[in-house]
């Protein structure tokens, strides 16, 4: 019998799981010879090198093992690590329920998103409201799941217009230009996520954090954020229909004519899978979710939680591996999040971030925030704004154990951070995780959309998007 022998990190580039060796080793070494401060500094840097490189490999094993390597050499201890978990459990509780009560709303998702395609044949229009309704779904919502339900649509749109499309060159032709439309809409849609995701307290992970730090509900997160969420909402609406109606940087490819009769079976197809009554369920599942957010009527994920409660009973689920299979969305994510936070351990223990933070307060007051939000923006654009987050949050509480400023200006300084984790990172698809989701995916290769392009058709909505979130931060400050 042949059996696969297995490899170091698996399906990995060999270079690259050499290179995360001779890291393991270099650490060892510097240890010694360097001290703890220096080796906590190459740690943190390892670790932002595995979330750049996650399309190679996922970075929860080789990020894993440096951040066990950390602890092993003394750089922090599980003591900090489990206060830092405990400190993030609004978040893990975040990942692991309302994704898995988003995934039994999957059905409904699934349906608005294809009647939306039919209804709308203004491609301006369509990029317009794909971004926008991503943006508003994700501001309750998980912003993998709703890119997801993205994904699935066009997908399957892609694969039928395959079949049904004989091997000639003017049905080639066609499909590029469906390739193309699709590649469109679907960074429409990603970057939506992020927008929408910046407004509300369940929009991204770390705004939990962010809403932990100062103790804000899910009413007063959207009020102290709206001055700068709104702005740069309504700027990328503005960027969407401009790089459409110009065709900038990649967008503002219509789809096919042809395509209209395949997406009509394709609709016919999803409202036969669906029953009416399992649409009007899940249609009350979201506006139970939404009411039980927008009253702050528990913690975030103990709301998801009781929404997987109440769909899987009220939609007949109850055998084990199909809740399985709605659990499993966030737990990857999750495990990788208690990774980030052994990582966090290691930067609160070294202070290694305490001289940017000591060197941005050290400015005036009105100009903190801005200087603040360039530099949590800068390193979310590299990095994951989960874990860019975690960081600053950290170092901002240990500062104002000596140096204490006034409530007001806290605030300020926090909108900073959530939006500077937020709006910068869709620079690259190592910042955001819908982004990075959509280029890890089967569909990627499928409509051409390269880890390169994807970056090229952000760089608009980073230059709009990034420049007016900044104002907007300084307008609230006063600078």
């Amino acid at each position: 019998m042949n059996f696969s022998q297995p490899r170091f990190l698996g399906q990995a580039p060999r270079w690259y799981a050499t290179t995360v060796v001779c890291l393991l080793l270099l650490n060892v070494l510097l240890a010694v010879a360097a001290g703890p401060w220096v080796t906590g500094w190459f740690c943190v840097a390892e670790f932002i090198f595995t979330l750049a490189l996650s399309f190679h490999c996922h970075p929860l094993a080789p990020g894993g093992l440096i951040a066990l390597e950390a602890v092993l050499l003394g750089l922090t201890d599980p003591l900090e690590v489990y206060a830092q978990v405990e400190h993030g459990l609004p978040v893990i509780l975040l990942l692991l329920f309302m994704i898995c009560a988003v995934h039994f709303m999957r059905e409904l998702l699934l349906f608005c998103f294809t009647r939306m395609l039919l209804a709308v044949h203004s491609p301006t229009a369509l990029a317009l409201l794909f971004c926008l309704t991503a943006a508003v779904l994700s501001a309750f919502l998980d912003a993998l799941t709703v890119l997801a339900v993205v994904m699935t649509v066009t997908g399957a749109l892609l694969t039928a217009c395959d079949e049904h499309n004989p091997g000639n060159p003017a049905a080639a032709a066609e499909l590029a230009q469906l390739r193309g439309a699709l590649r469109g809409l679907l960074m429409h849609a990603a970057v939506g996520t992020a927008l929408g995701g910046v407004t509300t307290l369940v929009g991204e992970p770390q705004n939990v954090l962010v809403a932990a730090a100062v103790h804000w509900d899910f009413k007063a997160f959207f009020l102290h954020t709206a001055p700068v969420s709104m702005p740069v909402l309504a700027a990328g609406a503005v960027t969407c229909v401009l790089v459409e109606r110009l065709r900038l940087f990649g967008f503002g490819v219509a789809l096919p004519s042809s395509v209209r009769p395949v997406l009509t079976g394709l609709a016919s197809q999803g409202a036969a899978a669906a029953s009416h009554r399992q649409l009007l369920i899940q249609a009350a599942g979201a506006v139970i979710l939404i009411v039980a957010l927008v009253f702050h009527v528990a913690e975030v994920g103990l709301i998801g939680l009781m929404l997987v409660i109440l769909l899987a009973a009220s939609l007949g689920i109850t055998d084990e591996h199909e809740l399985a299979e709605g659990l499993k969305g966030g737990v990857p994510f999750t495990a990788l999040l208690v990774v980030f936070f052994a990582v966090t351990a290691v930067i609160q223990d070294q202070h290694l971030f305490r001289p940017v933070l000591a060197w941005v307060l050290a400015h005036d007051p009105a100009h903190q925030p801005g200087w603040l939000y360039l530099a949590s923006g800068a390193l979310s654009a590299i990095s994951d704004n989960v874990f860019v987050a975690s960081v600053y949050l950290g170092e901002l509480e240990q500062f104002l154990r000596t140096h204490p400023i006034p409530a007001q200006h806290l605030d300020t300084l926090a909108v900073a951070i959530n939006a500077g984790t937020n709006i910068p990172s869709i620079a690259t698809p190592n910042g955001q995780a819908a982004l990075l989701f959509l280029l890890t995916s089967a569909l990627a290769p499928r409509i051409a959309l390269s880890y390169a392009r994807m970056v090229w058709m952000a760089f608009p909505y980073l230059v709009v998007t990034g420049t007016v979130g900044w104002l907007a931060v300084n307008r609230l400050a006063g600078g």
